[in-house]
């Protein structure tokens, strides 16, 4: 468990790094050598859908999203894991037909590619469909934890009892 939690916070955290290398490393190149990296505005946003998937998948997980808890703050502690429950299930469903269609987005983008050096999408699409797919499992993974009354670990390593 502990090491797919790793590598979908190591996706995520990859991909965010990147973006930041290659926005910096245009913004230079541009300035110093008044040339701009080929396909870094493609690059660089087609990598943003992947981290934010990913990064989604982990959030999910954790049940650490923005949330408010107005609600939950006024009931009982029974119920509010059944909130929780409730919550995760629907979010689990939302990321089940999300996870459909950004696959039937990879499988149709057919020959489309970046505007420089002509990079298919369709692989950085398959890749945050991954992390879609991701988010499903550990959506899945949270929601039987909640149903059984496991613990769920906090990034920090700390214990979350449930709501």
């Amino acid at each position: 468990m502990k090491r797919l939690l790793s590598t979908t916070e190591t996706a995520a955290a990859l991909f965010l790094l990147a973006i930041a290398l290659l926005t910096a490393g245009n913004v230079l190149m541009r300035d110093v050598l008044s040339v701009q990296i080929p396909d870094w505005f493609d690059a660089s946003k087609l990598m943003q859908g992947i981290a934010l998937f990913w990064g989604f998948a982990i959030a999910t997980y954790y049940g650490s999203h923005i949330c408010v808890d107005i609600v939950c703050h006024h009931l009982i502690k029974k119920k509010r894991r059944w909130l929780d429950i409730v919550g995760t299930l629907v979010t689990m469903i939302f990321l089940v037909v999300m996870a459909w269609m950004v696959w039937v987005k990879v499988l149709s983008t057919g020959t489309q590619t970046t505007s420089d050096l002509q990079l298919p999408i369709r692989y950085f699409y398959a890749i945050a469909a991954f992390g879609v797919c991701a988010s499903v499992l550990l959506a899945l993974m949270r929601l039987v934890r909640l149903i059984n009354r496991t613990p769920i670990e906090e990034p920090d390593g700390e214990i979350q009892h449930g709501s």
